[in-house]
């Protein structure tokens, strides 16, 4: 699965342990890999999948297929796959809020929007000071139930992932808060903003900036002690040819990353160590857009990879929250 030939002969599962596509990068990686786990692909023929989530209450996941205009939904117990919800408004990230509630962005709508118990619809967010968000890209909820999320405006470009218009709003990160229901900007001259997590103790917000230039770069800013604002702008981890997308931390605080671009040496997934050093990759024969922890355990790594959704057990549990 390392090779060019492998990636375009298309998706082979490792037929011995400890499976070829996973590789450390750095001895602290060797902690979380599972050596007797091999990656799975579990779904495919998805045109670009997108926004894993996991709902442990009824060990599913659920995954944004955005052009296919629908959330799919995969089933551990069975393995079984079906059609969530269609039309799905171009939706993209997806996550939880601490009532286990469905938060999604939009493309379609340019609006955060919250599944409720009964199946209803609730629009959290669509505007600012008077004018429309451009296309919602990806979410978290941190534990005080606030609801971050990025704004870009990669739904706007043409009519495949959204509906083709101008902007009415500079691409921000989001507040919106729990209470009050008030939005506020909390980073502003992000250069594309795509996907966002904190750190397991909540004290520093990660930010995708995906048109950095010359390169993609993780951001990293300081969360205030009341958790409403952040500062400290800082460029956490220079990508250079690496393509980083959705991110998730783990409790130890490594950010797992979707990554690449079509290049069988960069797609699949990276680990930084807190630290900022690649520690391990995941090879995949896809680019993968975004990934999230679940399982029984919250120690299964499923990553959304353009055409297919993958699974992987290792050696740590997601953090709590996004």
């Amino acid at each position: 699965m390392n090779d060019a030939s492998s990636q375009a002969q298309g998706w082979r599962p490792a037929t011995y342990y400890p499976d070829p596509a996973i590789r450390a990068l750095d001895p602290r990686f060797e902690k979380y890999w599972l050596k007797l786990s091999a990656v799975e692909r579990l779904a495919t023929g998805l045109r670009w999948a997108e926004g894993p989530v996991w709902f442990g209450d009824g060990r599913y996941l659920l995954c944004s297929d955005i052009p296919n205009q629908r959330i799919i939904k995969w089933e551990e117990e069975t393995g079984a796959v079906s059609v969530f919800r269609k039309p799905s408004n171009f939706a993209n990230g997806n996550t939880r809020d601490r009532q286990g509630r469905l938060i999604t962005c939009e493309h379609g709508g340019r609006r955060v929007v919250r599944t409720e118990y009964d199946g209803s619809i609730t629009v959290l967010m669509d505007s600012f000071n008077g004018k429309r968000l451009n296309s919602p890209n990806d979410v978290v909820v941190k534990s005080d139930g606030s609801i971050w999320f990025t704004d870009p405006t990669f739904g706007l470009l043409g009519n495949y992932e959204g509906y083709k218009a101008e902007p009415e709003i500079e691409p921000n990160v989001y507040r919106l808060d729990p209470v009050s229901r008030e939005a506020a900007i909390v980073a502003e001259g992000v250069l594309g903003p795509n996907g966002l997590c904190f750190s397991p103790d909540e004290k520093i917000l990660y930010v995708v900036e995906s048109r950095g230039q010359p390169n993609r770069k993780i951001l990293a800013y300081d969360v205030s002690p009341d958790g409403t604002t952040i500062s400290n702008k800082r460029v956490h981890i220079d990508a250079g040819p690496g393509t980083p997308d959705g991110m998730r931390c783990d409790i130890d605080g490594n950010l797992w990353c979707g990554w690449g671009m079509g290049d069988p040496e960069l797609d699949g997934v990276v680990v930084f160590a807190p630290d900022g050093v690649m520690i391990g990759r995941i090879a995949l024969p896809e680019r993968c857009a975004n990934l999230c922890f679940g399982g029984v355990k919250r120690n299964r790594l499923f990553m959304a990879a353009s055409q297919s959704i993958y699974a992987l057990y290792v050696n740590t549990q997601g953090a709590l929250g996004g």
